[in-house]
């Protein structure tokens, strides 16, 4: 662990228009954003893996590594994870690609992307999740603010539905973690 946050707190300093946090997640944090991957069956993707907090979790929860893909921009960071997770399939790319790496029915995407108050970004990464996602699929994602980062109009353009996991008080910054699903009609 004392090595993640080195090589964290080192890509903070040498890409921070990359490295959005302050800090990598804590494993509160970690088991909260990945409860339920263990019940669901087909891939799960992991966008913005960082140095690996959720991976680890999604992993120690049983997860078959050969399900799971990291979606990781920062390269250091995909040879990082390379070395801790083998088996695991790392791809250096943004999350904005999820539609274009060949997989289907995916069951879960967590997600470490900041997307609060970019509508944007928001489209590319939740909007093209979902069309690669199983029906009954989930999206987890970690934000810093009180609510949630995908605005109630966004959710209903995308046809999506919110829930407030939690709050993590015990991550640097406190963590929320919401889920969206799709509208079931």
């Amino acid at each position: 662990m004392p090595r993640d946050f080195a090589v964290f707190f080192s890509e903070l300093i040498r890409n921070p228009d990359e490295v959005r946090a302050i800090a990598p997640s804590s494993s509160a944090t970690a088991r909260l954003m990945t409860r339920g991957v263990e019940d669901i069956s087909g891939p799960i993707v992991e966008i913005g893996a960082g140095t690996g907090a959720f991976t680890r979790e999604i992993l120690a929860r049983g997860v078959d590594p050969k399900r799971l893909t990291l979606l990781e921009l920062n390269p250091r960071f995909c040879v990082e994870l390379c070395e801790k997770f083998p088996g695991v399939h790392v791809i250096n790319r943004p999350a904005e690609d999820i539609r274009d790496i060949g997989l289907s029915n995916i069951g879960a995407v967590i997600s470490g992307v900041p997307v609060l108050a970019k509508p944007a970004l928001q489209r590319a990464v939740v909007g093209r999740a979902f069309e690669v996602m199983a029906e009954g699929a989930f999206f987890t994602q970690i934000t810093y603010a009180n609510s949630s980062p995908i605005t109630p109009d966004m959710q209903g353009e995308l046809g999506l539905v919110s829930e407030k996991r939690g709050t993590v008080w015990a991550n640097l910054p406190p963590a929320r973690v919401f889920e969206y699903r799709r509208r079931v009609s």
